[in-house]
């Protein structure tokens, strides 16, 4: 069983003038590689509380996904926060999200999300909105059994 974190940022959301469709999305998802919603939060954008959680959960999950905050608007700083508890980037990971999602908008290329390791822990920073959560999501679940086996030391071959 993968267990995981859902932060969904959002200042609306954080104060109940906006429903989050986006976490309980993601939660839906993960059902199809076994993986399990320990932790749902939502918080406003704000970088400071965004670290305090990402480090918190890092001990406590295999996955934390993030999902807002990763656009362009002065606000959107989960990108910003992630980076600075990282301690290893996994670039394929938002490169694939991107890449998928330039087939459907170029305005994909302006995402900023990102993904990292921190402890043993994958970290991936997924869009707002349901339809992009969706889009995304599908593009790397498959890999995220793959990915925690080998966070978690696994030594076997990769190659398939």
């Amino acid at each position: 069983m993968i267990t995981v974190a859902v932060l969904t940022l959002s200042d609306k959301g954080s104060k109940g003038e906006r429903e989050d469709f986006s976490g309980p999305l993601i939660a839906d998802m993960l059902k199809s590689i076994d993986a399990e919603v320990k932790y749902y939060e939502i918080l406003p954008d704000e970088k400071a509380q965004i670290k305090e959680k990402l480090i918190e959960y890092s001990k406590k999950v295999d996955i934390i996904l993030t999902t807002g905050g990763t656009g362009l608007s002065p606000r959107d700083v989960t990108p910003d926060a992630t980076i600075e508890i990282i301690e290893k980037q996994v670039p394929g990971i938002a490169e694939a999200m991107r890449s998928e999602g330039q087939k459907k908008t170029s305005r994909a290329m302006l995402s900023r999300a990102v993904a990292g390791m921190r402890g043993k822990s994958l970290i991936i920073n997924l869009p707002g909105s349901p339809k992009a959560v969706k889009e995304n999501l599908s593009v790397i679940l498959d890999v995220l059994p793959h990915a925690i086996e080998k966070l978690k030391g696994d030594t076997s071959e990769c190659a398939r």
